[in-house]
């Protein structure tokens, strides 16, 4: 009932929430994205986005289509792989920013080890910046991660919008320094917190480092400070910071796949690994919390 491409072709559009980005993602025009999701929204007599000149929502029936969509098409894989009879073996380093603890990626990886079990899987998990730069040295094979805002490399996953964030009730005081709560460089996040207090003249102070989002959280908790996140993979016990708070808008976020350099013994892996992920989804309209 439901075309493997057009459910692919959806899941897509739902994690860019831009029928242009998720035509670049899947190599086709922007009419073909039309169709495929016309298409499909034809075949459950539902509309599955609500959309104008100027934004892409999921519907209520879009979003119960998300489940619907990652079991058919890991079906359709499984499938595939049982009839051809082929089977990925080799080494795949395989890098993720802790920004995915709370999405769906810890399932994704598990169901990927046990449809490719010769798959020597080696997990890092380490800032964004980091990542990107043991890619480059040719020390990872592929990598989830944020990218610097500007930056077109790597394939886009979702995009999101960073905010400041808090223990709730926190108050921050404007003639005194900002306490920030920070990853150590080169992590992304940080980089973008200091340059918009730098631009905006607003003065800070570190009130704690971490190189662990949990380490980060936990001082967050307590009340020590704020921290710049993404906005919609909040962890359990801090909430945004109200406009009130004063502080500068932190603009956008874009979550991207790279790939290292194509070493014969890992393209196959990280190519069936992307594209688990990106079917799978890892965005916060598709984690399981």
């Amino acid at each position: 009932m439901y075309e493997p491409q057009q459910v692919r072709t959806f899941l897509a559009v739902a994690q860019t929430l831009s029928f242009t980005q998720a035509a670049r993602r899947l190599g086709v025009r922007q009419s073909t994205v039309s169709q495929h999701v016309r298409r499909l929204e034809d075949a459950t007599g539902r509309p599955l986005f609500s959309r104008d000149t100027h934004s892409v929502r999921l519907t209520e029936d879009g979003e119960a289509m998300l489940g619907f969509a990652r079991t058919i098409l890991a079906a359709n894989e499984r499938a595939a792989a049982y009839f051809t009879g082929t089977r990925l073996r080799g080494r795949l380093r395989f890098g993720a920013s802790e920004d995915f603890v709370l999405t769906r990626l810890p399932e994704i990886l598990e169901a990927f080890r046990r449809e490719h079990p010769e798959v020597d899987l080696e997990l890092t998990v380490e800032l964004s910046g980091t990542l990107h730069r043991r890619l480059e040295a040719g020390r990872l094979d592929l990598v989830l991660a944020k990218r610097r805002p500007g930056d077109t490399h790597g394939e886009l996953v979702w995009q999101d919008t960073l905010c400041w964030i808090g223990a709730p009730g926190l108050r921050l005081d404007p003639d005194r320094p900002v306490p920030l709560i920070l990853f150590p460089p080169p992590g992304i996040t940080r980089a973008r917190a200091l340059e918009v207090l730098e631009e905006h003249g607003r003065a800070w102070r570190i009130a704690c480092t971490s190189g662990s989002l949990s380490g980060l959280v936990a001082a967050a908790r307590a009340g020590l400070g704020v921290m710049a996140h993404t906005r919609g993979l909040l962890p359990p016990g801090l909430v945004p910071l109200p406009p009130r708070s004063g502080l500068p808008e932190l603009g956008g976020v874009d979550f991207v796949l790279l790939h290292g350099r194509r070493r014969p013994a890992a393209q196959e892996a990280a190519d069936a690994l992307a594209a688990a992920i990106l079917a799978g989804g890892v965005s916060p309209r598709t984690s399981a919390a």
